[in-house]
This record gives structure tokens, sequence and C-alpha cells, in this order.
């Protein structure tokens, strides 16, 4: 990702899981959430974690 310099990884799952995570700590969860990510706010929340 340009935005935040990380190097994504794409792990198989089912049931329509997308989950992100930074360093083992869940940032998004379209299971936990019930809805899909708007635009940018995954980023968004990356780069909110990376700036501390």
């Amino acid at each position: 990702m340009r935005e935040t310099g990380l190097e994504p990884q794409l792990i198989g799952g089912r049931n329509g899981i997308f989950d992100v995570r930074l360093d083992g700590q869940l940032v998004f969860s379209r299971w936990d959430s019930g809805r899909h990510a708007e635009p940018g706010e995954v980023v968004a929340a990356l780069r909110a974690l990376l700036e501390g």
C-alpha cells in the first residue's frame, strides 16, 4: 500500500470473511461490523495505528 508503506498479505477464508490485521491487532472485520468497509476506511484506520 503506497499510503502506509505496508505489504498486504491475502489469506483465503470462508463465508465472506474480510479481516484486516496489523501485527495481530484487528483493524477491521466485516463479520464483526456486519458491513463492508467504506472507501478509505481501512487505510485511515491503518494510518491512525501507525501514527500512534
